[in-house]
C-alpha cells in the first residue's frame, strides 16, 4: 500500500515559522546576557537589537495568526493519541500568546525605565507609560519570566518534533520542512 501524500504547511506558513524561530532563538540568549554586560556601546547596541527583534516578532506573529486563520494547518496523523493532540494545541496557543504579549511587556517595561525603543535604528516607538524605575524593575522581571516560559515551550516543541521524526517516524516534522 503506497504512503499517502505528505500534507505540508503552506510555503508562507513555513517561511514565517522558520524566520520567527531564528529570530526567537537569536533574541532569547541576547535578552539573558544583556544585564551582565558592562554598560556601554555593546550593551546599548544589543538592547536596541533585542527590542527591534521583539517589535519585528510582534508584527510577524500577527501576520502568522492571520495566515493561519485563512490557511488552516494540515491535519495531524489519524493515529495520534488524544493527549498529544491536546498538548500540541496547548503549546501552539502558548507560543502565540507569548509572542503577542512578550513584546508589549518589554515595551511597557522599557518605557517605564525611560529608555527609547529604537527599531532597527529607523524610528522610535513612543513610550507607553511615564518613567518609573521601580515599576520598570517589576515589569522587566515579568518579561524575564515570560522569556523563561518561552524557552521551556521551545524545548517541549523541539523535543516533540524530534520524537515524531525519530521515534514515531511520522510526517509531523516533515510537514514544516
Amino acid at each position: 500500500m503506497p504512503n499517502p501524500p505528505l500534507l505540508r504547511y503552506t510555503g508562507p506558513a513555513r517561511l514565517l515559522h522558520w524566520t520567527m524561530a531564528v529570530l526567537v532563538l537569536m533574541t532569547i540568549p541576547v535578552g539573558f546576557i544583556l544585564l551582565d554586560l558592562p554598560q556601554g556601546r555593546l550593551q546599548d547596541t544589543l538592547f536596541d537589537l533585542h527590542r527591534s527583534i521583539g517589535v519585528l516578532l510582534f508584527v510577524l506573529v500577527v501576520i502568522r495568526l492571520g495566515w493561519r486563520l485563512a490557511h488552516p494547518p494540515p491535519p495531524l496523523p489519524d493515529d495520534l493519541p488524544a493527549w498529544q493532540r491536546v498538548a500540541s494545541g496547548t503549546v501552539h496557543r502558548l507560543f502565540y500568546a507569548i509572542l503577542l504579549i512578550q513584546p508589549i511587556v518589554g515595551w511597557w517595561g522599557t518605557s517605564a525605565f525611560g529608555a527609547p525603543i529604537n527599531v532597527f535604528w529607523l524610528f522610535e516607538l513612543p513610550p507607553l507609560v511615564s518613567k518609573d524605575e521601580a515599576a520598570a524593575k517589576q515589569i522587566l522581571g515579568w518579561h524575564g519570566i515570560i522569556g523563561i516560559t518561552l524557552s521551556v515551550a521551545i524545548a517541549i516543541h523541539v523535543g516533540a518534533a524530534l520524537f515524531h521524526h525519530f521515534v514515531r517516524r511520522d510526517a509531523v516534522l516533515r510537514r514544516m520542512l
